[in-house]
């Protein structure tokens, strides 16, 4: 644990009476309580994610919590930012949880930084901590986390947030797989909408927030078996939970230092670029009536939508293998077959460059990638007109 606590490693009568159900079970009891006062722990983002793991936290005697968020409260965050009230709209969010969770628990020491966690200060900050838990919604602040505790050799969780559907892992604990080992590479900001862009149920933040609180609480307490090399999936609607498997790649280079262009996204989805600085594509374009002759002629590639499911009810074209919207493709690489042609297809052909450039950079062969030039609208102009061109979405 890092050594920065100045509170007494007894706990007190007061503390006795408050965390009695947990001094109740053999794998905590006082010795496992006083492990729990004596950590800290740092949590990115005090919003959905971070609601409940602040409170479940700091309800647990976590000694030291660091939160961080350069936000303020605002009306349309309380469907699921649970820790904050009508009372502390228009307050900065560090403020509204340390207020909060002092009347929650007024023995534990609350950290607040009222800033963006970034390249220039992660190291700073995570180093004063025992482990982070991840609330943020954007891949660049997520890259930062994962290199940055990678450099510092501590473990973090991660947890990710969309519409109905959530995700929980446990990165570079004890050796293990990091972030990177399952996404190599950041991908284009299309990847990730915001709550905001495409908005979320309301409990579902609190569903994989406790989770990432339970999983904390396992690491600090060293019980159980955390969710190191495992990606833990949750669909709300139909409350089917998976766990997917996931090793460390032996071939990946260790992380030793930060750089925006390491946590920057790595591909542009640029119309007109086959390279960049750091990247050549070996990926092909490829018209709709070439396609249409190809397969004819015997071709079978898979062909992979990447649109939304408001756009596939109104038209898909045909022989399409599967859709996956462009946002979910980093969590179901496994989907895509190493030996054969994929074909990636979206409306106008702007998503399906990004995503093709995401799947070449992730590991999978150039050469057997091709963007279809002009989506839908393009086979519709030049295949099948009976092909529905719509407007947008």
């Amino acid at each position: 644990m890092v050594p920065r606590r100045t509170m007494s490693a007894k706990l007190s009568d007061a503390e006795r009476d408050r965390y009695m159900r947990h001094l109740m079970l053999p794998q905590v009891g006082e010795k496992g309580q006083i492990r729990l006062k004596e950590s800290s722990i740092l949590v990115v983002g005090a919003g959905g994610l971070g609601s409940p793991v602040l409170l479940y936290l700091a309800s647990a005697g976590i000694g030291c919590i660091g939160i961080i968020d350069d936000d303020v409260v605002e009306i349309s965050n309380l469907q699921r930012q649970i820790i904050h009230s009508s009372l502390s709209i228009g307050d900065p969010k560090v403020d509204s949880v340390s207020n909060r969770l002092k009347e929650l628990n007024p023995e534990i020491i609350i950290e607040t930084y009222d800033c963006r966690l970034n390249v220039d200060n992660a190291l700073e900050i995570i180093s004063k901590f025992d482990l982070v838990v991840d609330g943020t919604d954007n891949f660049a602040t997520r890259y930062t986390i994962s290199d940055t505790c990678e450099i510092l050799d501590k473990p973090w969780i991660f947890g990710s947030i969309h519409r109905f559907d959530g995700q929980v892992s446990v990165f570079n604990h004890r050796g293990g797989p990091n972030y990177r080992d399952l996404f190599p590479q950041a991908p284009p900001p299309e990847f990730a909408p915001n709550c905001a862009e495409a908005g979320v149920l309301g409990v579902l933040p609190g569903l994989v927030g406790s989770i990432q609180a339970n999983e904390a609480l396992k690491i600090i307490l060293d019980i159980g078996e955390p969710l190191s090399g495992k990606l833990l999936t949750i669909d709300a609607l139909s409350m089917q939970i998976r766990s997917l498997s996931f090793f460390k790649d032996q071939k990946r280079q260790k992380i030793t230092e930060l750089s925006e262009e390491a946590i920057s996204c790595a591909v542009t989805g640029n119309q007109d670029g086959k390279g960049s600085a750091n990247f050549e594509y070996r990926y092909e374009d490829i018209l709709p009536t070439e396609f249409k002759s190809r397969t004819s002629a015997g071709w079978k590639p898979f062909f992979l939508d990447v649109r939304t499911e408001i756009e596939e009810n109104i038209v898909s074209l045909p022989n399409t293998s599967i859709r996956i919207p462009i946002e979910k493709i980093p969590s179901n690489l496994e989907l895509f077959p190493r030996d054969r042609d994929i074909v990636v297809y979206c409306k106008l052909g702007e998503r399906s460059i990004s995503v093709v450039q995401f799947l070449e950079k992730s590991g999978l062969n150039g050469e057997n990638l091709y963007n279809l030039v002009g989506g839908v609208h393009l086979w519709s102009d030049t295949v099948d007109s009976s092909i529905t061109k719509y407007g947008s979405y």
